[in-house]
């Protein structure tokens, strides 16, 4: 597996987004999701965080030494600097900073920022080819853009929650944060197409992702089986709404998966489970015949899938190219083969921790190896580092602004 070393940068390719410089004011889950993005792409993210505990994830059990595992996750390949943003010698920083930097990115709600003094048109003023990144629940306009929100507000605003969970179930929130974790991705979006702008123009400009929004994006064909037909989706379950095999089939010892998304997979799957009769079955043999016919269908394998063990239905779904999958926990997940031959663990050595595991970068460039991940920072490790590079402040200088509170306050 790969080795990062958290005392010094490895050698080698940092990614596309090396050179870019990220000034980070996010925490939680959505900004940091995304800066980490960023930061696996090859971007410097300097991560600011408030005097005391830092980002409010450091404070989420469980921890190792100290260090949250909330945290951890979201956290590597950036600097942490410690800066009271409310002081005016904090506030000053943060604008040298800025004048710097290629991206801000905030996820505080609508006004925050301006009550700091660093609204858009003052930002700008510092930095005009800044790319400035709010992240909030609600966006920037509309009824509701005051309105706090976390991932399972998102998830009930969005109607991901509705159409998730069993057949006439209650609804319920996906096992992941996707509500927090869409502001991320559409974020990550939104700021390299601005830096490609940039590249013509010279110029930066505002992004406003709203995670209401993000969440919406991500309603796919569900969202135009409602303007099509008026009717709201329903939650399904495993099964798809409108094909028939897709979903979980019982084995001897758990629960397998069968995907026949196209028409072209039933007839291999009919071969795979021994009764090829079904094949060309009228009632079987077209994609809106299934439909019709979905609970026949289902009863039909389910009795045979429940004969044999999970293992044996792999085997032979593999053999026969019908789409399938065991249904894995988080760690065998993490422990299988494809994952590690895709690095999709690695390691890394934490300053206090030690060496731990991480999730390594979905996002691959083949023939160009970056270097290794860095682990999350701890708590203002690198403050006196960056502000040393970045402003040219003295030894005594930075004592000073540890000695008054400005820097480097940690209770």
């Amino acid at each position: 597996m790969q080795l990062s070393n958290s005392t010094a940068e490895s050698a080698g390719w940092p990614g596309p987004l090396g050179g870019i410089k990220v000034i980070d004011l996010t925490r939680v889950l959505a900004g940091p999701f995304m800066t980490q993005i960023l930061g696996d792409l090859g971007a410097e993210i300097l991560k600011i965080e408030t005097p005391g505990y830092g980002d409010e994830t450091r404070t989420f059990a469980p921890k190792v030494e100290g260090e949250s595992h909330y945290f951890m996750a979201l956290n590597r390949q950036k600097k942490s600097l410690v800066i009271d943003l409310q002081k005016p010698k904090g506030a000053d920083i943060l604008r040298k900073l800025i004048a710097n930097a290629d991206v801000l990115v905030e996820n505080f709600r609508p006004g925050v920022m301006a009550r700091l003094g660093f609204d858009n048109e003052t930002v700008k003023a510092i930095n005009p080819r800044l790319i400035n990144c709010s992240i909030s629940g609600f966006g920037m306009t509309g009824p509701l853009k005051d309105k706090p929100s976390f991932d399972i507000v998102t998830q009930a605003m969005g109607g991901v929650m509705s159409v998730n969970g069993a057949a006439g179930s209650l609804p319920v929130k996906l096992g992941i944060p996707m509500g927090d974790m869409v502001g991320g991705i559409f974020g990550s979006i939104g700021v390299l197409s601005a830096l490609l702008e940039r590249q013509a123009t010279g110029s930066g400009r505002l992004v406003d992702i709203s995670l209401h929004d993000g969440m919406l994006g991500l309603l796919g064909y569900l969202s135009q089986i409602y303007f099509l037909t008026g009717k709201d989706p329903k939650p399904v379950g495993t099964r798809h709404p409108n094909i028939v095999p897709y979903g979980d089939y019982p084995a001897k010892d758990g629960q397998i998966i069968i995907a026949c998304l196209m028409q072209s997979f039933w007839p291999k799957l009919c071969v795979a489970l021994d009764c090829p009769e079904f094949s060309d079955d009228p009632r079987f043999n077209t994609v809106a015949a299934r439909l019709i016919h979905r609970q026949e269908v289902d009863r039909i394998i389910s009795d045979i899938t429940s004969q044999q063990t999970v293992d044996y239905w792999v085997e032979c779904l593999t053999k026969h190219d019908v789409p399938h999958a065991p249904v894995l926990s988080v760690g065998s997940a993490l422990e299988h083969p494809q994952s590690i031959a895709r690095d999709m663990v690695v390691r890394a050595m934490h300053p206090l921790v030690g060496e731990i595991q991480m999730v390594g970068r979905p996002i691959k460039f083949p023939g160009s190896p970056q270097t290794a991940l860095n682990p999350p920072p701890v708590l203002g490790q690198h403050t006196r580092e960056i502000l040393s590079r970045e402003l040219k402040l003295s030894s005594n200088e930075l004592d000073i602004l540890t000695q008054e509170g400005v820097i480097d306050r940690i209770d």
